[in-house]
C-alpha cells in the first residue's frame, strides 16, 4: 500500500511568508501580532475544538450517559 504523504508548506505557511515579506518590505504597516497570525490562528482553533469536545464529554458524563453510551451515540 502507498503511503500519500505532503511536504508542501501549506496555505497557512504560504500567507506567514506573504505577510512576512510585505511587512519586511514596508508594503503593510501590520502589528507582529497580525503577521504570524497565520501560524497562531490554525492551533488556537484546534485547542478550542479540543477543549469544546472535552466539555461536551464531562457534561454528557454528568447528565448520567455512560461511555458506552457516548461510544454508542458517535460510532465510535
Amino acid at each position: 500500500m502507498e503511503k500519500n504523504t505532503s511536504s508542501g508548506i501549506g496555505l497557512s505557511g504560504i500567507l506567514f511568508i506573504v505577510f512576512l515579506v510585505l511587512k519586511l518590505t514596508g508594503n503593510i504597516n501590520w502589528s507582529w501580532w497580525w503577521v504570524t497570525s497565520p501560524i497562531w490562528i490554525p492551533v488556537l482553533v484546534a485547542i478550542s475544538v479540543v477543549i469544546i469536545l472535552i466539555f461536551v464529554f464531562l457534561t454528557m458524563l454528568s447528565f448520567g450517559y455512560t461511555i458506552e453510551d457516548i461510544k454508542k451515540k458517535f460510532n465510535l
